[in-house]
């Protein structure tokens, strides 16, 4: 039987055992930073080359980690914009085109046949991957520039090449300074070392004591916080093997209208064993248009109907992308500690 000990969310033994997962997200401010700091110089004459050729015809991400970029860019483009996380390019892909590619781990072949097709083609491209890494060793050519980058976190990687699409005119403002700040913020207020019952709380244990018993139902409005919804229920699943959903408003309308309603004197133990209901985490980054508002309006109360619980993750950063990453390391905070305070009798 597994069940969860909220004491061991501030139990220094039990914390060190996550200790280098917790490091790792206390770090992604800093890993953000260095990306943006060692691939400075090939930035800036990436942003000159853009600034000589001109605006591009249209956009291309290619590659598996491309969705991330249209998340940020699709709703704000001023050209056409395609993912294409499958092996190679469209076929209409060319020289008046901009193809940029985000490859982490650089050894991806289906990537690296995308960079090659894309140079062969001569389009303007922009890869960022490590150096040496197979990705990198078909980034050669005259219109092409390599951002060398030291990490494997994905997101550090999104935020300097959003960088670049910012700086020439082709994205939403995406500082890397901002990002890591946002980063950090969260990184303070969720801390292993803020005890739950602090004066200021602590978030992201908070998020886990509620999240502990139930299965979390997530839903974020945006483009954005939709996606951090997937990355934050992916997390809960891998953490505790327990089921963990994220989708739009119309799927997940249908599980909570098929919740048993509850009343105050219903006894979660009837039977001896505690029932695991659904709660609704609703990923709020501050975008509101009468769309949204009415799908949460929707939500809320079909979740008030059935008693079932209301949770609200809120971003307050400057930015759609730094208020992205608030509420993805909000979330994937309180996926540790769900792992932490999780025990098997």
């Amino acid at each position: 039987m597994t069940w969860f000990d909220e004491t061991r969310l501030d139990d220094e033994r039990a914390l060190s055992y996550a200790d280098l997962r917790l490091r790792g997200l206390a770090e992604s401010g800093a890993r953000v930073r260095r990306e943006a700091a060692g691939a400075q110089h090939e930035l800036e004459l990436a942003v000159a080359r853009a600034e000589g050729a001109g605006r591009p015809r249209a956009v291309v991400a290619a590659g598996p980690d491309s969705r991330l970029v249209r998340a940020v860019l699709e709703p704000s483009c001023p050209v056409p914009f395609v993912a294409w996380p499958a092996p190679g390019l469209p076929g209409w892909a060319g020289s008046l085109d901009l193809v940029v590619v985000l490859a982490p781990e650089g050894g991806d072949p289906g990537t690296a046949s995308a960079v090659a097709e894309a140079v062969r083609r001569g389009c303007q491209v922009v890869v960022a991957a490590p150096e040496g890494s197979l990705v990198a060793e078909h980034a050669v050519g005259r219109d092409v520039t390599l951002f060398p980058v030291a990490t494997t976190d994905q997101l550090a990687v999104a935020v300097l090449v959003l960088s670049y699409l910012d700086r020439v005119g082709l994205g939403p403002a995406a500082d890397p300074e901002q990002v890591a700040t946002a980063f950090d913020e969260v990184a303070v207020r969720c801390s292993p070392h803020r005890e739950l019952a602090a004066m200021t709380g602590n978030p992201a244990k908070l998020l886990a004591l509620t999240l502990a018993d139930s299965i979390p139902l997530l839903w974020g409005g945006s483009v954005l916080a939709a996606r951090a919804a997937r990355r934050v229920a992916e997390s809960i699943r891998r953490a505790t093997g327990r089921a963990a959903i994220a989708g739009d408003a119309e799927h997940l309308l249908p599980v909570l209208e098929a919740a048993r309603p509850t009343t105050v004197f219903d006894d979660p133990f009837d039977g001896g064993v505690a029932e695991r209901r659904p709660v609704l985490l609703v990923l709020d980054d501050g975008a509101d248009d009468p769309v949204r508002r009415e799908q949460r309006q929707g939500l809320t109360e079909a979740a008030d109907e059935r008693g079932v619980r209301v949770e609200v993750v809120s971003a307050e950063a400057a930015g759609d992308v730094p208020r992205y990453a608030e509420l993805l390391l909000t979330g994937l905070y309180a996926a540790e500690y769900l792992r932490v305070g999780l025990v098997e009798d």
